[in-house]
């Protein structure tokens, strides 16, 4: 059984209910932002699992099949799960109209307006009801903390930051992730911080209700954490420094401390691996450079360049042990209130498959990571001032240098290779996404093609 994907098996009811609402899921799961298969027309869509939460609410959980594309280190699966929740009813309150699906047409929903319960108040309530009293609905499974007493009655509002999952924050208290794209296993979003909080790391903050699905396979739907009230994420900073003309390197070196005391304490946290192997991690590298130049011909001239950091690194001496990380760390993952650097989103990148976003890997890739967000954030402004992201990366290798016990400034091999890899995947992000920012990770490439730095 594929440990990557969800076997496609067909629910109970399954022809019925999908002959009410195939036809409008093939049109409005496209223009969903987290919708991953915008690229790849739906060929398939099946019901793999239905619950009624409460009358006029589903649960579903839907395969879609896609027409395949090449996809650097993809899960080499055409098809994907997304979890919904929809509403159902014969007339849509006011203040619901940008939620809406369609009508059905057919089957047993026909005549009925189905739209996207997370953005119904009402629907947000009564899925935190079900968190805040453990139980189960057909394979839903919610659970909680033992210690932790969520009030009941908070106002729910929607975040529209997000672009992978749904968020719900509950009265500046508490913030439910919603996953989207659904793997089976357990989400590391839930798995890292509760282990963390074992280990009595503060920067990270703890589940305290979650829920998940026994059928087709077990899998992590949502977890529900405490909000930072008046928090502001680290890319809202680094801008706003930017724009007032103000130096952001304090901050930086506070937030590589930060970094090193999350990367310690998830090596006590999980088992760690041996020193990484150069020459296999070297291999994955180019074999996504190659992918990635394939889509965007862009690449092409730099490639020879790229092969060489890739090269460098196969030749050079082992770096710091692999371990648990992040895993796609940037200025948008971390949070500041007060002087205080809290991680969050610990889930990867959603299009890797949960083993290898569970791996063990270098720590250097986090901190490449968040070395190239500083060169985003530094390109946001014209002119650009490469200066400032300069210092921003040195404060913060020395912040994480005083705290790790080792100073990613002296890997330099092993940090152009991971800074080279994380372009990469940037060019072909944007390249497929957002065409507009594609000259903000070329220049990188130009960069570490060429010069080597």
């Amino acid at each position: 059984m594929p440990k990557t994907a969800f076997v496609h098996r067909t629910a109970p009811g399954a022809a019925d209910t999908m002959a009410s609402l195939g036809d409008l899921l093939r049109q409005w799961l496209p223009s969903q932002r987290w919708f991953a298969g915008k690229d790849r027309p739906v060929s398939e869509l099946g019901l793999l699992s239905m619950t009624e939460l409460y009358p006029g609410c589903l649960h579903l959980l839907v395969h879609t099949g896609h027409t395949a594309v090449p996809a650097p280190g993809g899960t080499g699966f055409s098809g994907d799960c997304y979890q919904l929740l929809l509403g159902v009813r014969e007339h849509l309150p006011p203040g619901l109209e940008q939620a809406v699906v369609g009508r059905a047409v057919g089957g047993p929903l026909a005549g009925l307006t189905v739209y996207d319960a997370l953005q119904d108040p009402r629907s947000a309530r009564l899925l935190l009801e079900r968190l805040r009293h453990p139980g189960t609905a057909g394979p839903l499974c919610f659970e909680a903390d033992p210690a932790a007493r969520v009030p009941s009655g908070l106002t729910p509002r929607l975040l529209d930051a997000e672009q992978s999952n749904t968020s719900l924050v509950y009265g500046d208290a508490y913030i439910l992730k919603v996953f989207r794209r659904v793997q089976p296993g357990v989400n590391p979003d839930l798995e890292v911080p509760r282990a963390l909080a074992a280990q009595g790391c503060r920067r990270v903050p703890e589940p305290v209700a979650w829920f998940r699905t026994t059928r087709p396979q077990p899998a992590t739907l949502g977890v529900l954490q405490p909000f930072l009230p008046g928090a502001s994420d680290g890319w809202t900073l680094a801008l706003r420094a930017l724009a007032s003309g103000d130096d952001f390197a304090a901050e930086a070196h506070e937030l590589g401390r930060a970094l090193a005391e999350v990367h310690l304490a998830l090596a006590s946290a999980f088992p760690s691996g041996t020193r990484a192997e150069n020459g296999r991690t070297a291999a994955a590298m180019t074999e996504r450079l190659e992918a990635a130049a394939r889509c965007v011909p862009a690449l092409q001239p730099y490639t020879a360049g790229l092969r060489g950091a890739f090269g460098a690194l196969a030749g050079c001496e082992a770096g710091p042990p692999a371990q648990r990380v992040h895993g796609d760390l940037h200025l948008g993952q971390v949070l500041r209130t007060g002087s205080d650097w809290f991680v969050i989103d610990f889930e990867g990148e959603p299009s890797r498959p949960l083993a290898e976003r569970c791996s063990v890997q270098s720590p250097v890739r986090d901190v490449a990571g968040m070395l190239r967000s500083f060169d985003y954030a530094a390109r946001q402004r014209r002119p650009w001032r490469p200066q400032w992201a300069g210092r921003c990366r040195e404060a913060f290798c020395a912040g994480y240098a005083a705290r790790a016990g080792w100073d990613p400034r002296t890997k330099h091999a092993l940090l152009r290779a991971y800074e080279t890899d994380r372009a990469v995947y940037e060019v072909l992000y944007e390249a497929r996404h957002r065409p507009d920012w594609l000259p903000v990770p070329m220049a990188a490439i130009e960069r570490l093609a060429v010069r080597g730095d």
